[in-house]
């Protein structure tokens, strides 16, 4: 039962290879892989003082820093479950999540004293809270410090750990409907893919340095920019914020040799006026996942650069590294790549039958990364899987070489007149406009055509564009029924803490609302 690996086995034995190599560079402090194994080992011994056991939920709200990092970990060595906290949810909805997740402590950074405050008194079942005050000392109105949880005397009990049972995270996935649902993946999903991406991205211990601007509460740096390099001898370099000046500056600093982003992130530094791209010299590749990355914005950044992009793929439910484009080998461009190893996946129907190569239809994964299932949810995780394998929700298509490509999500697809659109088709061809900067399509239900594309664009500084040039423009290289029918310019698209564009917002919009076909 405990023959294979876990997150801690994993962890304590990379501290006895590189014990004096660097695990996290933050705020000018850098932490070797033996200090980090001793500061967490602490950080459980406080966590089982405190009566955390085997399966218990424990509640972390932190930014990016060594602190997040050290946090994780010693809630995972008490033997407890890591519940990453969305830094942008309302505490309305981080009280419903600690609350769903039965969660009895709570970690959190200095900045969310007030949102704590306010939590704590409908959260009877958080027994306690420790305040990760950047002065170790400090408590502010938690009954526990950050000295508190990483000084702690006692000795560290190494639980016995199930590792492919037991709970090492609970992620809550943004639902589009209704309240989040909570992923659980084992210590068996975690390290099969924190080892998957060490292999399929060709990632060096005690060489490689990796620069983490994406929020570690979310699966991607969760899994590529956390467990991967501190279970496998990489260093990371958190940073809490996403600010292209400070990203170059942070690079170069750290002579960062990876840097992996969503294509948002990508596209600021594209438009990045005056831009020392010298700093990003150290980089070796980049690798764009959490959303479709527009062909356009990948050949300007590279151009521009003179780093590749390599894009993958993958559904937190997947621990979320499913496919990656192979690290130096051939990429090509829309495409998600390959499937990383001890992965597999599949094109199938609505019926769960493998469908030819070439034809469109939904994208399933199997393998030993694939979640437990969904907390507390039976009917919900049922219906997310064929058998073995589980529905991503992606409209794909696979190659003759097995590369895959996502057309859209099943819920984005825009049927006008019976006929399937795919936004991120349309959305392709607006990226392709000179004066666009970002774009997002969605449907709109219509009387004559049942939904008809509406789009949403964000141009340049400076640009010009207006209806009708952006009509004409997808006229020349689109289908009558995919050319957006209305055309919304905005300022800014509202996006998640991970930088992807969140269609539903637009959806909501007072603009589609009121939004009347005028060329039905």
């Amino acid at each position: 039962m405990h023959d294979a690996p876990s997150l801690i086995s994993l962890q304590q034995r990379i501290a006895q290879q590189w014990p004096d190599h660097p695990a996290i560079a933050f705020n000018g402090a850098t932490t070797t892989f033996a200090e980090f194994a001793a500061q967490s080992d602490r950080g459980a011994a406080f966590l089982q003082q405190r009566g955390i056991r085997r399966g218990d939920r424990v509640g972390l709200y932190c930014i990016n820093s060594d602190a997040f990092a050290a946090a994780y970990f010693a809630i995972v060595k008490a033997g407890g479950t890591v519940v990453p906290l969305n830094l942008l949810l309302t505490p309305p909805e981080l009280v419903y999540i600690l609350r769903d997740s039965g969660a009895r402590g709570l970690l959190y950074y200095e900045g969310f004293e007030p949102a704590v405050a306010a939590m704590r008194p409908q959260l009877p079942d958080v027994e306690f809270a420790v305040h990760l005050g950047l002065e170790p000392t400090s408590r502010g109105g938690a009954e526990f410090s950050r000295a508190d949880l990483f000084d702690c005397p006692a000795p560290w009990i190494p639980p016995a750990i199930d590792p492919a049972n037991d709970v090492a995270v609970l992620i809550y996935t943004s639902g589009t409907t209704g309240h989040p649902k909570g992923a659980m993946l084992t210590h068996r999903n975690l390290c099969a893919n924190a080892t998957a991406v060490r292999e399929a991205m060709r990632l060096e211990p005690g060489r490689d340095v990796l620069l983490v601007v994406l929020p570690m509460f979310h699966a991607f740096a969760g899994t590529v920019g956390l467990l991967f390099p501190l279970l496998h001898g990489c260093t990371i370099v958190p940073l809490p914020r996403f600010d292209p000046g400070a990203v170059l500056d942070a690079i170069e600093a750290s002579q960062a040799t990876i840097f992996f982003a969503v294509p948002s992130m990508f596209n600021i530094l594209l438009r990045m006026q005056n831009a020392d791209v010298g700093k990003f010299r150290s980089v070796r590749f980049a690798v764009s996942g959490g959303a479709a990355m527009p062909a356009e914005v990948m050949r300007q950044f590279e151009e521009k650069y003179g780093t590749l992009i390599y894009e993958g793929d993958g559904p937190t439910e997947c621990g979320p590294v499913t496919c990656v484009n192979p690290i130096g080998g051939r990429r090509k461009p829309g495409s998600v790549g390959r499937e990383a190893p001890s992965v597999e996946m599949r094109i199938m129907d609505a019926a769960g039958r493998e469908v030819p190569v070439g034809e469109a239809g939904e994208i399933c994964v199997r393998g030993p990364s694939v979640m437990k299932g969904y907390w507390n949810r039976p009917e919900e995780t049922a219906a997310s899987f064929f058998g073995e394998w589980f529905r991503t929700g992606d409209i794909g298509v696979m190659d003759e070489d097995r590369y895959f490509f996502i057309l859209d999500r099943i819920k984005d697809m825009v049927i006008v007149n019976g006929m399937n659109v795919y936004p991120r088709a349309v959305e392709e061809v607006l990226y392709q406009h000179p004066a666009v900067a970002e774009a997002a399509v969605v449907g709109e239900p219509s009387e004559l055509h049942g939904e008809v594309p509406i789009a949403f664009v964000v141009l340049h500084p400076g640009a010009e564009a207006d209806d009708k040039a952006l009509r004409s423009f997808c006229r020349e290289r689109l289908g009558r029924h995919e050319i957006p029918r209305q055309f919304h310019l905005r300022e800014s698209l509202p996006k998640n803490a991970a930088g992807k564009i969140l269609k539903r917002e637009l959806r909501r919009s007072g603009e589609v609302e009121r939004g009347v076909d005028r060329r039905s």
